[in-house]
């Protein structure tokens, strides 16, 4: 359901918001350049608040400052047990500005390669879109 409420009975769920740090899933070390820890108050342009319409509240942001084409953000390495093989992850994205395209890739680690997993390109649509993606795997992998 929409406020998580179902999700707080699984044993294996997490919740990242950004408040207080990069969460669990996102090593300082992974967080590439471009990428900035902000909320809507200081003022760097939309989105002037978060998916819930709090703008005191923190969310990742490319910054304008960012001189190559990409930016990357790469999760710890997850963990399948024998009893879990499936991750879902919800997540809020907002595009704006420029056109480009944010993409998920997923890569197992018996893999060197990444497969995009999902998709999504435009420009100015200047709202937030939330997403839902599951990933079902035996092996670690990273997203």
């Amino acid at each position: 359901c929409g406020g998580s409420s179902d999700e707080k009975q699984c044993p294996f769920h997490e919740k990242c918001d950004f408040e207080t740090d990069l969460c669990k899933a996102l090593n300082k070390l992974n967080l590439q350049p471009g990428w900035i820890r902000r909320n809507g108050r200081h003022g760097m342009g939309p989105p002037y608040f978060d998916h819930s319409g709090n703008d005191s509240a923190h969310f990742l942001s490319l910054s304008s400052e960012m001189r190559s084409s990409y930016a990357t953000l790469r999760t710890n390495v997850f963990l399948p047990t024998d009893e879990e093989h499936i991750c879902q992850i919800t997540f809020h994205y907002w595009i704006s500005q420029k056109s480009g395209t944010l993409m998920i890739g997923l890569q197992k680690h018996s893999e060197d390669t990444i497969t995009n997993i999902w998709q999504d390109s435009g420009e100015l649509q200047n709202q937030w879109k939330t997403n839902t993606i599951t990933i079902n795997s035996t092996e670690k992998y990273e997203v």
